[in-house]
């Protein structure tokens, strides 16, 4: 990710003055806020890059797309379909791209498996899986409570990866649960109030299914990111989509594992960033859209809901996957 001399850090926003102080001395920002409309109302900031708590990614959003700015926000984009499809609308109206995360679909692995399956390498594909858990933070309070928790923090990736390779989704079913009712965090006991534990089954149509397995309770796990089975092969990506180390194809007709080693050792899941830079110097809107996050965050939401009411529950939203073309 190289964007030096491409961009100039003019500011930065934290409301817990510690931080804030921490800021201008770990990192030499001279121009620290306190408050985000400090920030977004500012003539000279162009670009605004949102990586607060996730109930707050919706609001400061909103504000800076209604500013004008162009808008880099963490994951999820928002944490209810209302405050997402506002942001979907003032993107498509507005002069500012809004980039929502994960960036997955930048990294040069995926990409490759991407043009694999697009050109027919493993055949149609019927089934897929995903993986991304941990044994869960220590702080932060917000990611056990309402509009947090692992889907919107890891299986975020696995879904936004699995759209982007096989297209919308038609309809989630899930099942959840509170594994651990108690958490210490901040050094403070937490009764957690949303799910730590969650199987997501993904019906894309066509006869394919995925399932994203997801929590706050996994010690530690070896096994590929992602999964996709085809009718003539299946293709597997190595490490965490979000930092991967290549992949493997088997193919009936060679009869035989192949392995793709990474051809980006060093690509930093940060790259969103030096994409909607070039996106702005070019005027091109960026390969990640509202749209894809937007669909992303509806099969996540209605997951949430189909595990508290056993319900299969159709999604309404669609959305272009990008394309990746030349030489895998």
């Amino acid at each position: 990710m190289q964007l030096k001399g491409q961009v100039e850090l003019v500011a930065a926003c934290d409301v817990v003055p510690d931080k804030a102080l921490a800021l201008k001395h770990t990192f030499g920002i001279q121009r620290v806020e306190h408050h985000y409309l400090d920030i977004i109302n500012a003539a000279d900031i162009d670009l605004i890059l949102i990586l607060t708590s996730m109930p707050e990614h919706g609001p400061i959003s909103r504000a800076a797309l209604q500013a004008g700015k162009h808008v880099l926000v963490e994951k999820p984009m928002a944490v209810s379909l209302e405050e997402a499809a506002e942001l979907v609308a003032l993107a498509k109206k507005g002069p500012g791209y809004l980039l929502p995360a994960p960036h997955v679909s930048l990294s040069p692995t995926y990409q490759a498996i991407w043009k694999r399956i697009q050109r027919g390498d493993i055949g149609a594909v019927f089934s897929a899986r995903g993986l991304y858990g941990w044994s869960g933070p220590e702080w932060g309070k917000w990611f056990y409570q309402r509009g947090g928790g692992p889907l919107f923090d890891l299986g975020v990736y696995n879904i936004a990866s699995l759209t982007g390779l096989l297209g919308p989704a038609k309809r989630v079913s899930a099942m959840t649960a509170v594994a651990i009712p108690e958490r210490q965090v901040d050094g403070e006991t937490l009764r957690v109030e949303t799910e730590d534990n969650a199987q997501v089954l993904i019906d894309f149509g066509r006869a394919c299914l995925a399932v994203v397995t997801t929590g706050f309770i996994f010690q530690q796990y070896r096994r590929p990111a992602l999964e996709l089975y085809g009718a003539r092969g299946t293709i597997q990506m190595l490490g965490d989509d979000w930092a991967p180390r290549g992949f493997e194809m088997w193919q009936n007709e060679v009869a035989a594992w192949q392995v793709f080693n990474e051809t980006a050792p060093n690509w930093p899941w940060t790259d969103g960033l030096r994409h909607i830079v070039e996106s702005i110097q070019m005027g091109k809107p960026p390969l990640i859209t509202p749209e894809h996050g937007f669909h992303v965050l509806e099969i996540m939401l209605k997951a949430q809901e189909a595990g508290r009411t056993g319900r299969a529950i159709e999604i309404e939203s669609s959305f272009t996957p990008g394309e990746f073309l030349g030489q895998a």
